[in-house]
């Protein structure tokens, strides 16, 4: 009885050996034939999106106007497409099924979309941003409630600086919900100054005066015209309207040069610059 059962044993080890290796070198071989096909088309993949990547940026960046932001935006979109058609032809060579990984792809896509609408929201006006250009790096812009010299328009934020040399970030939804202010896109800009006068000096002489002061800067715009017109008779003072053009770089200097020329030859010429002031009058019933 024991031998019997011992040959049974020996057969059914025989066989085991007999087949097992044959079919282990068979699977083995399978698979590592598609596991080489699929690491080759990922590698050969790769190497074919990243230099046609750095073709289409060759060819964007010789097209006349054309962003760099836009440019870096539109070259990394590219390259991750291609990536996922590379790893999607090399996931269908190891017999994985594309059409469920991409409604998995899908779905996450969807979950992950709604977890972050507000960074896509950002992202989207980025895009506006970089396609419509409100703006470019270098411009004096208000927006969102910030003042400041533009120093990086990205995909989902722009960097300020102001002008006290302060860092500010802006989400890009903050900026094109709201007004934005270009503040140099022009050339030249207009230098508008309200100076008021005494009721009992001349308005002929502070005009001629002031006439004066404007069209003698160096930096003002003549030929563009001045204007300067009385604008209001107010409580205290008789106001005028002074506005003359300068190139948008000279703004400020002209400004802060105008209004300390006004002071000092109204002080030469003796036109007063009034105090807030109210006339009272006192009656005695007696």
């Amino acid at each position: 009885m024991e031998q019997i059962i011992e040959n049974k044993i020996n057969k059914i080890s025989d066989s085991f050996t007999t087949y097992l290796p044959d079919n282990i070198v068979e699977i083995v071989g399978g698979y590592a034939f598609s596991l080489i096909m699929a690491i080759v088309i990922f590698l050969v993949g790769k190497w074919l999106a990243k230099k046609l990547t750095r073709l289409l940026t060759t060819v964007l960046r010789k097209v006349k106007g054309m962003d760099e932001t836009l440019i870096r935006f539109l070259v990394n979109i590219v390259y991750y497409i291609l990536m996922i058609v590379v790893l999607l032809t090399s996931l269908s060579e190891l017999g994985v099924e594309t059409t469920s990984f991409l409604a998995i792809l899908g779905a996450a896509g969807l979950a992950i979309g709604l977890a972050l609408k507000d960074s896509l929201g950002n992202f989207a006006s980025g895009v506006m941003i970089i396609l419509f250009k409100p703006f470019k790096v270098g411009d004096v812009v208000t927006a969102a409630g910030v003042t400041g010299t533009v120093n990086e328009v990205g995909i989902f934020n722009s960097i300020f600086t102001t002008p006290d040399n302060q860092k500010i970030i802006i989400p890009n939804g903050a900026i094109t919900g709201g007004s934005i202010i270009n503040i140099n896109a022009n050339p030249i800009r207009r230098v508008d100054l309200l100076v008021g006068i005494g009721y009992d000096d001349d308005i002929k002489k502070a005009k001629d005066v002031l006439h004066t002061i404007v069209s003698s800067h160096e930096k003002v715009l003549v030929d563009n015209g001045i204007t300067i017109a009385v604008s209001e008779l107010a409580d205290s003072s008789v106001n005028f309207v002074v506005r003359a053009w300068v190139n948008t770089p000279d703004y400020w200097a002209v400004k802060f040069d105008l209004t300390e020329q006004v002071k000092l030859t109204f002080d030469k010429e003796g036109i007063s610059i009034p105090y807030p002031q109210r006339d009272i009058h006192h009656y005695n019933k007696d």
